[in-house]
């Protein structure tokens, strides 16, 4: 069962565009849109769902982003139900939304260990690497990607929150001020409130880092505004 949904607004892809692959062999289970213009070494873009969701949702636009990378949709490591998966579980039993940060903090550790596998099995360049992800995934953006920068040059968050128990993790350094951060979220937000985007604005602009920072007049979703403005962004990398 999905917690709550994923809203993400299907866009139509370019079957044949980019060559397909999919892999076992690490340590989450993904699928990737090989580099359309080919290089040496392609920077890499990590795509991350939201909960309840899996490693097809944000694939689905895979063939619409920039040319040169490689593209990598990974799935969550939490079996939630039937295609269903998420990087930590949440509970409503009480009547709020508790996250087992426990699994957060194993899944955090886990992309970053994700990474190091990847060189092992795809051709990208290491200093060039970029998460992407929605709702949860974009969480889990934040988390991977403030604490490491040494690993990550860039996160792109949609629709996501900074969680507070990651800032104690966070060290002022300066790789930090470099972290390239997009940030983009709907006003009308009922999942993840807008109030989150702006404070985590904030919060980087105090660290030093300048985000790129959108807001659109919409719900819980990815929508052909924000998919425009990640795609802008991406092409400058």
């Amino acid at each position: 069962m999905r917690t709550f949904g994923f809203l993400l607004l299907l866009f139509i892809a370019l079957p044949g565009y980019a060559q397909q692959t999919k892999s076992t062999k690490a340590l989450l289970y993904y699928i990737a849109r090989q580099p359309i213009v080919k290089t040496g070494k392609p920077p890499l873009l990590i795509l991350m769902h939201g909960v309840g969701s899996n490693e097809q949702d944000l694939f689905s636009f895979a063939n619409q982003l920039p040319p040169q990378f490689l593209v990598v949709s990974a799935r969550g490591p939490y079996t939630l139900g039937k295609d269903s998966y998420g990087w930590y579980h949440l509970d409503f039993s009480s009547g709020k939304r508790v996250s087992n940060m426990e699994q957060a903090e194993k899944s955090r550790i886990t992309i970053l260990r994700f990474i190091d596998k990847l060189k092992t099995l795809e051709s990208f360049d290491a200093n060039r690497v970029y998460l992407c992800g929605f709702s949860q995934g974009a969480i889990m953006s934040y988390s991977a990607g403030l604490t490491r920068p040494d690993k990550i040059k860039g996160i792109a968050v949609m629709s996501g929150r900074l969680p507070d128990d990651i800032k104690p993790k966070v060290k002022q350094t300066a790789q930090l001020k470099k972290l390239e951060v997009f940030i983009s979220h709907g006003t009308k937000d009922p999942v993840l409130e807008i109030a989150g985007a702006r404070e985590a604005k904030t919060y980087l602009e105090q660290l030093g880092i300048a985000p790129a920072y959108k807001e659109y007049s919409d719900v819980h979703a990815i929508n052909r505004e924000m998919l425009t403005d990640l795609i802008v962004w991406l092409r400058k990398k």
